[in-house]
C-alpha cells in the first residue's frame, strides 16, 4: 500500500493489522450470524415437521432406510432472505437488483415448501421455477449486465434449481457442495455482493449441515434443494460480470461433480425410454453409497471432487482461454469416466438397476 511507505518495518505492520482487524470482525460477525440463525431455525423447522408429520420414509426410490422429517431448508432461506436485506439497506443503489432475486428465492422456496407439505406435479414446479429465473435475469440486467448476461442467469437459475434438487439424496451431499461451491465463489470474487452473499450462503449450509451430517436427523425438502440451486446460480451469474468472457468458464468448474453426475443420469433415462421427471436411485452417487454401504464416504468424496475442480478454478485464473477450455475438456471426459464406473456398482441390482429391466 503507497499509503504505508515511510513507516518502518514495525509501524507498517501494526497500521496493516489495525487496518485489516475491522474488515475481519466485520466477516467474522457476518459469518457467525448467518451459522446461528441458520443452526436455530433448522432446530425450529425440525420441530415443525415433526409436528406436522411431514416425513420421508424409506422406499424403493428413496436412498435412506429410516423415517426422516423433512424442511429442514427454510433455515436458508431464512438466511439468504436476511443477508439479501442487509445489502439492501447497506447498498441502497444494488436494492432494486437484490429485491427482484430475492423474489425469485421466494418463488423457488415457496413452491418447495407446497411441494414438502403436498407433492405437486412436475408442471407447475418448473413454471414457478422459469417465472424465478426470469426474475434473476431481470436483476442481472438492473445490475449492468447485457442481454447475454441475463440470458445465461434464466439458464443457469432453471437448471441449478433442479440439479439441486436431483443431487439431494443421500445424507448431507447438496448442502456440502452448495458450500464449497459457494465459499470458492466468494474467494474468487473477493469483494462485492458475491463475496458476502457467498459467505451468507455458506454459513446457512453450515447450520443445517449439523442436522443432516453424518447421519440426517431432517432433509433440506424441495423447499431447501431448491433454494441451494437458485442461490448458486444467482452468485454464478453475478460472478461472471466481474470476468472476461473467455474466462467465465471457470466459474463452472466447481458445479462439474453435480452438473455431470445430473446430465448423464438424466440421458441415460431418455436414452432408456423412463419417465426421467419421476424420483429414482438411479444417480452415480446413489449407486456408490449403496454399494459402500453408506453416505458420509461418498458426500466427502463429492466434496473432495468438487474442491479439486475449486483448486483448478483459482490456478488458471491468468491461463488463456484456450488452455483452460481444453483442462475444462479434460475435467469432463474425466467425470464421465467416474460416473460410468460409479454406476456399474450396482449393476444389475434392485428395482432401478441399470440391467433385466422390464420396459
Amino acid at each position: 500500500m503507497p499509503e504505508l511507505q515511510g513507516l518502518g518495518h514495525d509501524q507498517a505492520i501494526a497500521e496493516l493489522r489495525r487496518r485489516l482487524m475491522p474488515a475481519f470482525a466485520t466477516v467474522g460477525l457476518w459469518v457467525l450470524g448467518g451459522l446461528v440463525l441458520g443452526a436455530a431455525a433448522t432446530a425450529l423447522a425440525r420441530t415443525y415437521a415433526l409436528r406436522r408429520q411431514l416425513i420421508d420414509h424409506p422406499g424403493e426410490r428413496r436412498s435412506h432406510t429410516s423415517a426422516t422429517p423433512r424442511g429442514g431448508g427454510v433455515s436458508i432461506v431464512v438466511v439468504l432472505l436476511a443477508a439479501l436485506a442487509v445489502s439492501m439497506s447497506a447498498v441502497p443503489g444494488h436494492a432494486g437488483a437484490a429485491g427482484l432475486a430475492g423474489a425469485g428465492l421466494l418463488l423457488v422456496a415457496g413452491i418447495g415448501w407446497v411441494d414438502d407439505h403436498r407433492p405437486l406435479p412436475a408442471l407447475p414446479r418448473l413454471g414457478t421455477h422459469v417465472l424465478a429465473a426470469a426474475l434473476l435475469a431481470w436483476a442481472l440486467l438492473i445490475a449492468g449486465g447485457s442481454g447475454l448476461d441475463a440470458a445465461t442467469a434464466f439458464f443457469a437459475a432453471v437448471v441449478l434449481t433442479n440439479v439441486w434438487n436431483f443431487m439431494d439424496g443421500i445424507d448431507g451431499i447438496a448442502a456440502a457442495q452448495a458450500t464449497v461451491v459457494a465459499l470458492a465463489y466468494a474467494l474468487f470474487a473477493g469483494q462485492g455482493p458475491v463475496f458476502w452473499l457467498g459467505l451468507a450462503l455458506v454459513a446457512a449450509s453450515c447450520g443445517f449441515l449439523p442436522f443432516n451430517f453424518p447421519r440426517a436427523r431432517i432433509f433440506l425438502g424441495d423447499v431447501g434443494s431448491g433454494t441451494l440451486g437458485y442461490a448458486l446460480a444467482g452468485l454464478l451469474a453475478l460472478g461472471s460480470l466481474q470476468q472476461e468472457w473467455g474466462t467465465r468458464i471457470l466459474l463452472l468448474f466447481p458445479l462439474l461433480p453435480f452438473l455431470l453426475d445430473t446430465t448423464l443420469t438424466l440421458l441415460a433415462r431418455i436414452v432408456r425410454g423412463e419417465a426421467w421427471w419421476l424420483p429414482h436411485i438411479q444417480h452415480a452417487y446413489q449407486a456408490w453409497a449403496r454399494a459402500r454401504g453408506g453416505h458420509a464416504g461418498v458426500t466427502l468424496a463429492y466434496a473432495g471432487a468438487a474442491l479439486a475442480t475449486v483448486l483448478a478454478m483459482f490456478a488458471m485464473r491468468s491461463w488463456s482461454s484456450t488452455v483452460i477450455m481444453a483442462t475444462y475438456l479434460t475435467f469432463l471426459l474425466a467425470g464421465g469416466l467416474a460416473w460410468k464406473r460409479l454406476r456399474g456398482f450396482t449393476a444389475g441390482k434392485g428395482p432401478n438397476s441399470l440391467r433385466d429391466r422390464k420396459p
